[in-house]
Order: structure tokens, then sequence, then C-alpha cells
């Protein structure tokens, strides 16, 4: 994939390609964004462009540089993750072993970090030291969706480039072409998608679906404000690794914005979750707005402290428990009107 063929990113690529023509490329750069968005993509994009030996300021997509690249066997194009919870110092270790040397068969050597934030404290602190000394032919790309968690003497070492949630019909557009489906089916997941193709990747699988409509219909048709048990029940079912709770979290503060949506607006049309409107409905009926805010307030609290490694099961009672004491809140109120 070349630039040409990212999505919803134009003024992002056109950075990048007056860059390349300019000669003037950074050291290292920082790709940021909500996920799913095509950081990863724009950093591979990139890395194709600068080793390609056809193209210009977009790679050709048929050289032998730009097929390794695609097959994931390029000698200088390096990717470090996360493995489990954080990217840790051995893996910073290994780049900085090979930024040593001259790159092997291209111009420049790649090395893009992803999920840049989940380096561990000594991880960060030997990356500064590449950072401050990069090497003439070293192009390092941080990713993150959060990059308030990196540290300031990291980020101020690269070129920010910020990736935006694309637009509704950009979605559709990659909906369409990619999956064929109809303009309506399209448009319920793009207003779903917040903007992101990623979103729409995992919306697409089943098994998130059910769990979605599970997760929602368990909040709306359970007592959780008058019976521990059925809190209980609910808290196990939010429970797993990190990412798993994480991504339960999104599902509530997205639906508890439809929530709160359907109780201003009565608007079906601009709901994340419209196959789920009339649970939304019925909910939203049973709360003040104010609860609702608090509510999403207190969700995003929750994954902000798990997000910093807080402890997953206490953050996760301590939310559910504030999110049944908030709803017993409005019960009241509204048989005292």
């Amino acid at each position: 994939m070349s630039f040409k063929d990212i999505y919803g990113q134009d003024q992002q690529t056109a950075v990048l390609q007056r860059t390349i023509a300019r000669g003037r490329i950074p050291h290292a750069y920082l790709f940021y964004g909500i996920k799913g968005i095509g950081k990863k993509t724009t950093a591979m994009a990139l890395a194709k462009t600068l080793n390609c030996k056809d193209g210009d300021t977009d790679s050709c997509d048929a050289c032998a540089a730009c097929r390794k690249i695609d097959h994931g066997n390029h000698a200088d194009l390096f990717l470090i993750r996360p493995e489990g919870i954080f990217i840790k110092i051995e893996e910073i270790r290994k780049l900085q072993n090979q930024a040593k040397y001259r790159p092997f068969e291209g111009e420049k050597r790649i090395f893009i970090i992803e999920d840049a934030e989940r380096m561990n404290i000594p991880a960060a602190n030997a990356l500064l030291k590449t950072l401050e000394e990069p090497g003439p032919s070293n192009v390092l790309i941080l990713t993150t969706s959060r990059p308030y968690l990196l540290p300031p003497t990291i980020t101020s070492r690269c070129q920010k480039i910020r990736f935006s949630p694309l637009r509704k019909d950009v979605i559709v557009a990659f909906i369409r072409e990619r999956f064929a489906l109809d303009e309506e089916l399209s448009l319920t997941l793009a207003s779903s998608s917040e903007g992101s193709i990623g979103r729409v990747l995992e919306m697409r699988d089943e098994s998130y679906i059910a769990l979605k409509r599970e997760l929602i219909e368990k909040i709306t048709s359970t007592d959780i404000e008058r019976n521990p048990m059925h809190l209980l029940l609910l808290i196990r079912e939010m429970r797993g690794d990190r990412d798993a709770i994480l991504g339960r979290m999104d599902i509530l503060k997205s639906w508890y914005r439809d929530v709160l949506v359907f109780k201003e607006m009565r608007d079906r049309a601009n709901l994340i979750h419209p196959d789920c409107a009339d649970a939304t409905k019925r909910f939203s009926e049973r709360m003040e707005g104010p609860n609702i805010l608090k509510s999403i307030k207190t969700i995003e609290r929750a994954y902000s402290a798990i997000e910093k490694n807080a402890n997953k099961q206490l953050t996760l009672e301590s939310m559910m428990f504030k999110l049944a004491e908030i709803r017993r809140t409005s019960v009241m109120n509204e048989l005292n009107v």
C-alpha cells in the first residue's frame, strides 16, 4: 500500500510527501490519533517510499524493496510491538544495536514502534538516548493513540503528525469497496465507527457484535441498582485482560453517549449503536441528563486509570458500583417526582 491508497489522511500524507520532495526527512516522527485510522499503514507507506527504487514521493509498489516491505522481510525495516503490557528495554536495545550500522540494502533504516506509550520507563529512557543521537541513516516512527502517556522528553524530539478520525462518507466508501455492503448497512457501520476503519473491521466480527449486544442488554434489563448479585454478575462479564476490559469500557462509554443523545435529542440518526436503539431509548427514559454525564465521566476515569496500569479488578469494581449508584439516584429522583 502506498500513500495514494490511504483513506482519509490526505493532509497528513501530503505533509510527508512534501518533506520527502525537499529531502529533509526528520530522524523521528510521532504519529498520533485514535486507534484504527491509518497511523501504522502510513508508517509502512513512508518506509516503502524512503526505500523504493523507482518511486519519487510515493512508492511504486512493484520494485523489489516495496515487495519485501509488503512481505515483511526487508532488511532495513524493523517493527517493535508490545509484548504483553509493555515494550521492554530489551526491544529498544535491539533497535540501538541495529541503528549502529548503515542500511543493508536501502537508503534508510526504518524503525516503527507501535503503541509507543506502552514502553516501560527503562525502555523510554533508552530510546531517548537514540533520539538524541539517531544517526544519519535512521528514521524512527512512533505511533500512539495516547500521546499524553509518553514522556515530554521523547515527544519533543519527534516531528508530530496528528491523524484525524475519518469522515463518515470516507468510512462508507471504504466499507462499500471492501465488503460490497448495501448503503443502509454501510451507513450503520460508519455511524458506529467513531471515525475509525479499525473499529469497522472489529465491528464486522460477529463475536464483537454479540458481545456488544449482550453487554447492553444486561445493563438495560437487570436491576443492578437494587440487586448486588446482578451487579456482581455484570462485573464478572466485564473481566478479562487489559485490552479486553478497555474494549468493553469503550462499548460502555460510546453507548452511554448514545443514551445522552437520545435523552436530549430523541434522534436515532446520530447514534453510534443504532442497532441497540430500542434499549437505548428505554434506558434514557430512566436516567436524568446530568446523571448520564456523570456515568460517562466515571467510565472515562476508570479507562484512564487502567491505561496507566491501575489494578484492573479494583478499578472495574469501583466503576461498576459507581454506575449502579448513579443509576439508583436517577430511579429515586424519578420516584420522588
